[in-house]
């Protein structure tokens, strides 16, 4: 696959970029090592003045680094701006707190002394999609670096110009060299960094398919690895719902990065009490929303980030009214330069479609009509995802019941589910398994050491 910026509001080629070639890689990986031995050393503070110091120029530049996401993948330039934006918020957490999430732990126990001590792994591959071609690097690499790792960092094939920009920041803040580095490679080039010796852990956010793979040859070498994958997250509303709030935030929630989002809320499970009003309101709100240049600041909806999986959306639209569902608004490709799908609504969806059983990656809702929140649950979970989940109601025991019950890593009760530096994201089932962010997510990759002293 070639390395290339692709203009996703054009179709136009902006740049690109030759693969490091073998040599390159084994130089890289040298640089890596030679690098850890020095970060591993430098103190806590060091690596907060630094972590800051990243922040710092993420608020200066936000401007022009939104244009590089925007540009190379479609994203809305003002939420392109809020992801840098949280990118320099991530940073300044773990800056603030990583002394506190990573000091030595102490534990009674018939020795002296006994504590555990959190200490680095080494080099950590970090492999990232394109959908938030900032904020899934900086979720990773602010916590890898404050613990003392090093990263390496096999960026999408059509964001090479966020990669390059995104190392360019960690150097100017002054991390050592070879603390964190981008690798322009092809996919095929990647298993052999996963095998070499050098490389300590992997983790990866993308699809279960490239997970299962990634996961596979980390665990032939005994690597650790933290895998964020794909999710089909239920929006579940209840009667005693607020429901002109549930239906702000559940256009929002579908539509969020023109839909290309794992926790993009995509199975609108409903009340019958509420399911007709509910169901039309949210037409019409996608109905409404303004598509076009994501550029232009009054865009609601832009384009989705590629020929190909602008194909795979329309296929699985095609596939699931074929099977049946009902096509409410949307259903077909805009005929404009660029990838632009409308804003498309199924009800009456059959089990085994397209729209119930897989995740589909562009603004595509799919309605479930139940009776009460218990069948609400039953659909809910029967999925092969397990990543979020957002329900709406008002009622104590419902919001118990849902808590309680719904099979995934996060559940926002009267919210849309969102990462938040302070929280642990991530799920079950084949959405993943690990933790990013939170103290969870410093910890994942580091060595949890017994300390006994008689």
């Amino acid at each position: 696959m070639a390395i290339a910026s692709v203009n996703p509001a054009t179709g136009e080629i902006l740049r690109s970029f030759d693969a490091l070639d073998a040599r390159q890689i084994e130089s890289k990986l040298a640089t890596a090592e030679r690098g850890f031995a020095i970060h591993r050393r430098t103190t806590l503070a060091e690596r907060a003045r630094q972590m800051n110091a990243a922040a710092d120029l993420l608020a200066a530049e936000e401007n022009s680094l939104a244009r590089i996401i925007t540009l190379e993948m479609g994203k809305l330039m003002s939420a392109s701006v809020d992801e840098v934006q949280k990118c320099a918020r991530g940073c300044r957490y773990y800056a603030e707190h990583a002394e506190t999430l990573l000091s030595d732990q102490p534990i009674t126990s018939v020795a002296r002394r006994s504590f555990i001590r959190y200490q680095p792994m080494g080099v950590v591959l970090a492999i990232m999609p394109w959908n938030f071609p900032f904020w899934q690097v900086f979720r990773f690499a602010a916590p890898t670096l404050m613990a003392g790792n090093v990263g390496l960092l096999k960026h999408a094939a059509n964001v090479p110009q966020c990669a390059l920009a995104i190392e360019d920041i960690f150097r100017r803040a002054g991390f050592a060299e070879g603390s964190f580095q981008t690798l322009l490679i092809e996919t095929e080039a990647t298993k052999g960094v996963i095998e070499d010796a050098r490389v300590k852990a992997v983790t990866l956010t993308g699809s279960d398919r490239a997970g299962s793979e990634v996961a596979s040859a980390a665990a032939r070498h005994i690597k650790k690895s933290v895998l964020e994958l794909g999710g089909s997250d239920p929006f579940i509303v209840m009667p005693s719902a607020q429901l002109t709030a549930a239906i702000d935030v559940g256009v929002k929630a579908r539509t969020i990065n023109t839909g290309q989002s794992c926790i993009a809320a995509k199975r609108f499970i409903v009340a019958d009490a509420v399911f007709d009003e509910y169901l039309a309101q949210f037409v019409g709100r996608m109905r409404s929303l303004k598509l076009g240049d994501p550029m232009d600041r009054t865009t609601q909806i832009g384009p989705i980030a590629s020929e190909q999986i602008l194909q795979c959306v329309d296929a699985q639209v095609k596939a699931s009214t074929a099977a049946g569902a009902k096509l409410l608004i949307g259903g077909k490709r805009v005929e404009r330069p660029g990838f632009y799908y409308e804003p498309t609504v199924l009800t009456d969806i059959p089990h085994d479609s397209p729209a119930a059983r897989e995740e589909i990656f562009g603004p595509v809702a799919a309605f479930f009509r139940v009776r009460n929140a218990e069948e609400a649950v039953a659909i809910a979970n029967d999925s092969v995802f397990g990543l979020g989940a957002s329900a709406w109601t008002n009622e104590a025991a419902e919001q118990d019941l849902f808590a309680a019950e719904l099979d995934c890593g996060m559940v926002f009760i009267n919210a849309m589910v969102a990462s938040d530096p302070r929280l642990p994201f991530g799920g079950i089932k084949r959405s993943g398994f690990g933790r990013e962010l939170g103290a969870e997510g410093i910890r994942e990759f580091v060595n949890v050491k017994t300390v006994v002293i008689p």
